[in-house]
């Protein structure tokens, strides 16, 4: 019965899995997209600004100090602080955390942190290769490796780099508009110049986390959706198959009852006869014989034996063969006073005091011989339980729709294991009992649409309860 919706949780489970690794993959993948569109544009804007330095350093320092002074010599205290301004005034409010500038011979020539000027042991890589090329070189530069910094959405300042190394190059644009010869060799000298751009690195990483959230909640909800769904089924399933489990083994039962009754019933008729001349011949034969006797013990014994085999034959084939209920309007409270009435020589011999109780109107449709049997039943078997001195307490209360007759006695109740079986047809405890007795009431119960319970009372003794339905509008 489980094992489509095992199958079914476990394509849910590995669907799960997928949507979630799938959705890793995918927030990866725009955060790589994303870092290499930021690392375009932030390339882009380096390379402006480094083409802006050029531009100004070649046109306002590198034209106007040649044509004054025939050389560059930044040692020269006024050259030096020309440049300073020149690049000062070029970067502005940008937000440039270092600049280097490298002569030909890889010598710092220039730096905003004075105290790296004039040192050639600062190894920047890339260097060679824009003074090959001539091309420029970006890289991002952090100390935090790039999966711890998917899990540190605040990083702190100047933690992410962009650092460009930038041919410095003579402006041709402007250079044919001067007398300053060319050199045959045009990169002049090599700027280095670092941005932070840790917010921005931290805002695609967020972006990141933002989409894998997404992806994971959505796949979250579509699983709990999907398992409320199956558990659900799974329910309505389990309830099917336990109303088709149960269907089967009444049919199963009813089957085996009815080639059991056939047979039961067969036999009853071949043994109620000869018994019925054994019983009534017995009866003539103690009204004829006389007192000293010593027959009459003997005649005595064959009359009730005949007398409780008699009545065993009848409660086969009333079990056997139940005979369908007359309905008509009837009051189980005047049945249960025939009942005790009937009894009561029985409840004074064993000392069982009897207690009754009759709330509202106690009128149910049903056959008057079927329920006397069914109440009758009942409290025979609690004498039969109790034999001695006990309590039974007779209940009988009518409701809305239904009328109910509780019988608690103060016994030993029903033990835990026979419970169940309780109502199965030949099942007994006692030594002399057919089994047959709470199965008829069950049959007389069921078929007037009511319903039999069988408990045990906390307090001890055994319950049963008889639920009748109220009478019905056609008898009214």
């Amino acid at each position: 019965m489980d094992l489509p919706f095992a199958l079914t949780r476990f394509l849910s489970l590995v669907s799960l899995v997928l949507i979630l690794a799938s959705s890793l993959g995918l927030a990866l993948f725009i955060g790589r997209t994303a870092n290499k569109i930021l690392l375009s544009r932030q390339q882009q804007y380096a390379q402006l600004v480094a083409e802006n330095l050029n531009q100004q350093i070649y046109r306002r320092f590198t034209v106007p100090t040649w044509l004054a002074f025939g050389r560059i010599a930044l040692q020269q205290t006024a050259q030096y602080e020309r440049l300073d301004e020149v690049i000062k005034t070029s970067i502005g409010s940008q937000q440039i955390e270092s600049l280097r500038i490298f002569d030909q011979v890889k010598v710092i020539g220039y730096s905003l942190n004075r105290e790296e000027e004039g040192r050639a042991d600062i190894l920047v890589s890339g260097l060679d290769a824009v003074f090959e090329r001539k091309r420029p070189i970006y890289e991002i530069v952090s100390p935090m490796p790039h999966w711890r910094a998917f899990f540190s959405l605040d990083p702190p300042p100047k933690n992410f780099m962009l650092r460009t190394v930038y041919p410095l190059s003579i402006d041709l644009s402007f250079h044919d508009a001067t007398e300053i010869p060319l050199v045959s060799d045009e990169v002049l000298g090599v700027i280095e110049l670092s941005q932070d751009i840790t917010q921005d690195y931290a805002a695609v990483i967020r972006f990141q986390w933002i989409i894998l959230l997404t992806c994971i909640g959505s796949s979250l909800v579509l699983f709990a959706i999907l398992q409320f769904f199956i558990i659900r089924a799974e329910r309505i399933l389990s309830v099917r198959m336990q109303r088709t489990r149960k269907l089967e083994a009444e049919l199963h039962q009813s089957e085996k009852l009815a080639s059991m009754g056939r047979v039961i019933a067969s036999i009853a008729h071949e043994i109620r006869n000869p018994l019925g001349i054994i019983r009534s011949s017995a009866e003539l034969l103690l009204r004829r014989a006389e007192d000293n006797d010593p027959s009459t013990r003997i005649l005595e014994a064959v009359f009730d034996e005949s007398c409780r085999l008699s009545q065993t034959v009848n409660d086969f084939l009333d079990y056997a063969r139940p005979r369908p209920p007359k309905y008509m309007p009837v009051d189980t409270g005047l049945i249960l006073d025939q009942v005790c009435g009937f009894l009561e020589s029985e409840f004074s011999r064993y000392q069982i005091e009897l207690h009754r109780e009759q709330i509202g109107d106690l009128t149910v449709a049903g056959d008057k011989d079927l329920l006397y049997r069914a109440f009758y039943n009942v409290l025979a078997n609690a004498l039969e339980a109790l034999r001695g001195p006990g309590l039974i307490r007779l209940r009988a209360e009518g409701e809305l729709e239904e009328v109910t007759v509780a019988f608690a006695d103060n016994g030993s109740g029903f033990p835990a294991d026979a419970l169940e079986r309780a109502l199965d047809p030949f099942f007994t405890t006692r030594d002399n009992g057919t089994g047959l007795g709470l199965p008829i009431v069950n049959t007389i119960v069921s078929s007037h649409g009511g319903r039999l319970d069988l408990s045990n009372h906390p307090a001890g003794g055994a319950v049963v309860a008889i639920t009748l339905p109220r009478l019905r509008k056609d008898f009214a």
